[in-house]
């Protein structure tokens, strides 16, 4: 039976979702050029909203210096889950936003987007978790072990991201000389991020007990 119009009816469909819109027109050649130093100003604002540390040395003295503040969410929810079987839903909400924010930006250094990364419109890039009931979907004692559990994934992402850097490079000449994003290695990345979020969502941002699927697409 076809679904209904107007509704996307994904029953096997994972809790984390991202797809990217594919940027079928010319993309500008000279931000294209120049993408890793026009991105360092949103870099800057991503470090400041996700948080961070600058170290600095002079001969034996070490200083260091936090700055910023925020950042994923990650030992909070594991104690909520584990002892009160509950995820708040405005440190869901906040990791969520995180981690569409920084997608923004790592879909524009990845040259998926010519357009600036905007601190709060989704623009091209679309990241969605399904808020859990903690009380009955998610198990209190899985946040100890996902981290874990998801040794696999690091390991095939490690060379995933390998490859996803190569697609960037290639795609980087193709823009300068064709002025478009080969489909083929657009996707690829696309689905390298997708991976990525995934992996993600499970192990640190706790939303999903169901494992993350060993696959590129949707």
């Amino acid at each position: 039976m076809p679904p209904t119009k107007g509704y996307d009816v994904q029953p096997t469909s994972y809790p984390v979702t991202l797809s990217v819109d594919f940027p079928d027109r010319p993309l500008n050649r000279l931000t294209t050029f120049f993408r890793i130093f026009v991105a360092v100003p949103i870099l800057i604002v991503l470090g400041a909203v996700a948080g961070g540390t600058w170290q600095w040395s002079s001969g034996r003295d070490t200083s260091t210096i936090a700055i910023g503040a925020g950042g994923v969410l990650f030992f909070a929810p594991l104690l909520m889950i584990l002892f009160r079987r509950k995820y708040p839903r405005w440190w869901f909400d906040w990791n969520l936003e995180l981690q569409r924010f920084g997608n923004r930006t790592v879909a524009y250094l990845a040259l998926m987007d010519d357009r600036y990364p905007s601190t709060d419109d989704h623009q091209s890039v679309h990241l969605d978790y399904r808020y859990p009931n903690a009380a009955t979907e998610l198990n209190r004692w899985m946040p100890l072990v996902k981290w874990l559990l998801a040794i696999p994934h690091y390991i095939i992402l490690f060379f995933l991201h390998i490859g996803a850097v190569v697609a960037v490079i290639i795609a980087w000449f193709a823009i300068l000389f064709t002025g478009r994003y080969p489909r083929r290695l657009f996707h690829y990345v696309e689905g390298v991020l997708r991976w990525h979020n995934r992996v993600f969502a499970y192990a640190f941002v706790l939303v999903t007990d169901a494992y993350p699927p060993f696959a590129l697409s949707p």
